[in-house]
């Protein structure tokens, strides 16, 4: 029996899509270009990662970052979600969940 060819799990090339909209649609349903995408995500990373070096070493020193990684949470909360307006996403996915 034939296996029938394996079908792309990325939803960007099952549907034909050229190759660089893998890397350029998210960023559009968030209102960015690539690049700005890549800097936020960059700096968003890099914060989580400090915030949870920060909490790892709470748990061994409880009186060290107290409150860093809650502090941490709330502004990245801050910056991601209340001062993103909504009019720069494309306005044809707001309604699909673009902004979350």
């Amino acid at each position: 029996m034939k296996s029938s060819p394996k079908r792309s799990t990325i939803p960007a090339l099952s549907k034909g899509h050229p190759r660089v909209n893998l890397f350029t649609s998210h960023p559009r349903t968030v209102g960015e270009t690539y690049f700005e995408h890549l800097g936020s995500a960059s700096h968003f990373g890099t914060r989580m990662i400090g915030a949870g070096v920060a909490c790892l070493l709470h748990g061994i020193f409880p009186f060290l970052f107290v409150t860093t990684g809650s502090k941490t949470i709330r502004h990245l909360h801050e910056t991601m979600i209340t001062h993103r307006s909504r009019q720069r996403a494309a306005p044809e996915l707001i309604d699909q969940g673009a902004y979350i």
